[in-house]
């Protein structure tokens, strides 16, 4: 039994959308960017729901009660109604722009070489004990009703930990409140999601921020607390966030300016190789993954989980060789081809350099990138990106990445404007080939022995949104299907999309 009106009404769930509303459901309103839920409370009232919330002073059939933000209040009211999980878990939130799913991954790998009962919401999934949940298509934590259900279930699975990935809409829409952290991580704070903060990198970070200085308001648990935060020093979010964090913090870094930091790095065709250094230790570090930003990744990880949660370097260190990849983050794709090809998650400026510097380390020959650019997203970045390919790509092919209701070819012409920006000689050195198949085999057909073929932007996703409608799409299928195409063998075919018409 809920109460949110001093009645005893029984709730059986919690909506924010009147098309999910069942009867039984009480119905949070809020007012998004384009639709005010607030008008929608009739068709709520009329599926079932039995009482309401929301911002706006109203007169109603059914109980209602008015706050000063529904999006806070649809946090605490989903907790409550799963008798507030977050209170029974140790709770560590990972923030960042880039690196937060592969460092969430191997904190978890840790964790559970140190023998904890821990459990994990990504953008990718929610690891809840021996069951593997997809948490949707595209890339963002959970609503706050689903990710109090995920910390419920984790509860009644007799689990301990939860590694949460938390991003800057989470931070921003408070779908993560209520989730009582224990140890906030950022990984680092460059360009991306403007789009959705006002185009303003300021609200962008401050919304990271969030995740720092809610460690403050987390209530005493009886497993404890450390209320630890772990920020990158090498990144200049590191001075931004101190006036966010009020208690202990632990940095990383890859210099000796850190409290924990890498020397004595190798990075080679088994992965990477270095020494994690602490006040305290020193312990040999390998891992399967590849790139120096992972050694950064890697880092974070063990700052958490040494400085947060009391895991040995030892322990931490095994943890980190146990964990082989992340899928869709620098995953190679072997068919037998002659040359190495790739599926990459880079979506962002910082992403893209790094992805690619890392591919000029693993081959000595041609770089051959394939990307797009979201559309409704981020408009600056298309450029920003295409400048980069220009840079560090020896060929570029744009194509087709979430276009929605913008124009594909406007979205190409903007991209092809930074490749020529840099030196770019179309149909020479980049070339826009709008369908994302067609694109990926372009690519084969111009790679040579040895050379590298990166397919960037999609990694793990599922679907990719044209207009208002989500095809099924996954771009390490669809490299499995031009591969197999290329060496004519067999294989799965091309997914479909409208491009292909």
């Amino acid at each position: 039994m809920v109460s949110i009106t001093g009645e005893d009404i029984p709730i059986l769930g919690i909506a924010f959308d009147s098309r999910k509303v069942n009867p039984g459901d009480v119905f949070v309103a809020f007012k998004g960017l384009s639709l005010d839920g607030h008008k929608y409370i009739p068709d709520a009232i009329q599926a079932g729901a039995i009482a309401a919330v929301g911002t706006q002073q109203l007169e109603l059939d059914i109980p209602y009660v008015c706050v000063a933000d529904s999006r806070s209040a649809l946090a605490y009211i989903s907790a409550a109604f799963y008798d507030y999980p977050a209170k029974k878990l140790t709770v560590i939130g990972i923030t960042g722009t880039d690196g937060k799913t592969t460092t969430s991954n191997l904190l978890f790998s840790i964790l559970k070489a140190d023998g904890k009962k821990v459990g994990m919401i990504s953008t990718v999934n929610a690891v809840i004990g021996n069951d593997i949940v997809d948490t949707g298509f595209h890339v963002t934590t959970p609503d706050a009703p689903d990710l109090q259900m995920y910390l419920s279930k984790m509860v009644k699975a007799g689990l301990t930990h939860v590694i949460l990935e938390t991003t800057s809409h989470s931070l921003e829409q408070k779908r993560v409140e209520a989730c009582e952290f224990d140890v906030a991580v950022v990984t680092n704070i460059t360009h991306e999601h403007l789009d959705a903060h006002g185009g303003s990198l300021d609200r962008y970070r401050t919304a990271k921020a969030r995740l720092f200085s809610s460690l403050a308001a987390t209530g005493i648990k009886q497993q404890g607390n450390p209320r630890m935060g772990v920020t990158n020093k090498d990144d200049w979010s590191y001075e931004f966030l101190q006036d966010f964090i009020t208690g202990p913090q632990v940095c990383y870094g890859l210099t000796p300016d850190a409290d924990i930091y890498a020397r004595n790095i190798c990075i080679d065709e088994t992965g990477i190789h270095f020494t994690a250094c602490g006040g305290t230790f020193e312990v040999e570090v390998s891992s399967k993954l590849v790139g120096l930003y992972n050694v950064s990744n890697i880092l974070a990880a063990m700052a958490a989980a040494i400085s947060g949660l009391d895991v040995r370097p030892r322990i931490a260190a095994q943890g980190i060789y146990a964990m082989s990849g992340i899928p869709g983050r620098m995953e190679f794709i072997d068919s037998g081809q002659d040359f190495t090809a790739i599926v990459d998650f880079a979506h962002t400026p910082n992403a893209l350099i790094k992805t690619l510097q890392t591919a000029r380390q693993i081959t000595r020959k041609r770089v051959i990138a394939v990307f797009g650019s979201a559309g409704l997203r981020d408009r600056e970045k298309r450029r920003m990106m295409s400048e980069i390919s220009a840079e560090f790509a020896d060929l570029t092919i744009l194509t087709a990445e979430d276009p929605r209701t913008e124009s594909l070819e406007d979205i190409l012409d903007e991209m092809a404007d930074g490749v020529e920006s840099r030196g770019g000689v179309r149909n020479e050195t980049f070339w826009c080939v709008p369908d994302r198949g067609e694109a990926i085999r372009f690519a084969l057909k111009k790679a040579q022995k040895d050379d590298l073929v990166i397919v960037c932007g999609k990694g793990h996703e599922q679907s990719m949104c044209f207009g208002s409608k989500e095809y099924s799409w996954d771009d390490r299928v669809a490299m499995k299907a031009a591969l197999a195409e290329y060496l004519e063998v067999n294989g799965p075919d091309m997914p479909y999309l409208p491009t292909q018409d």
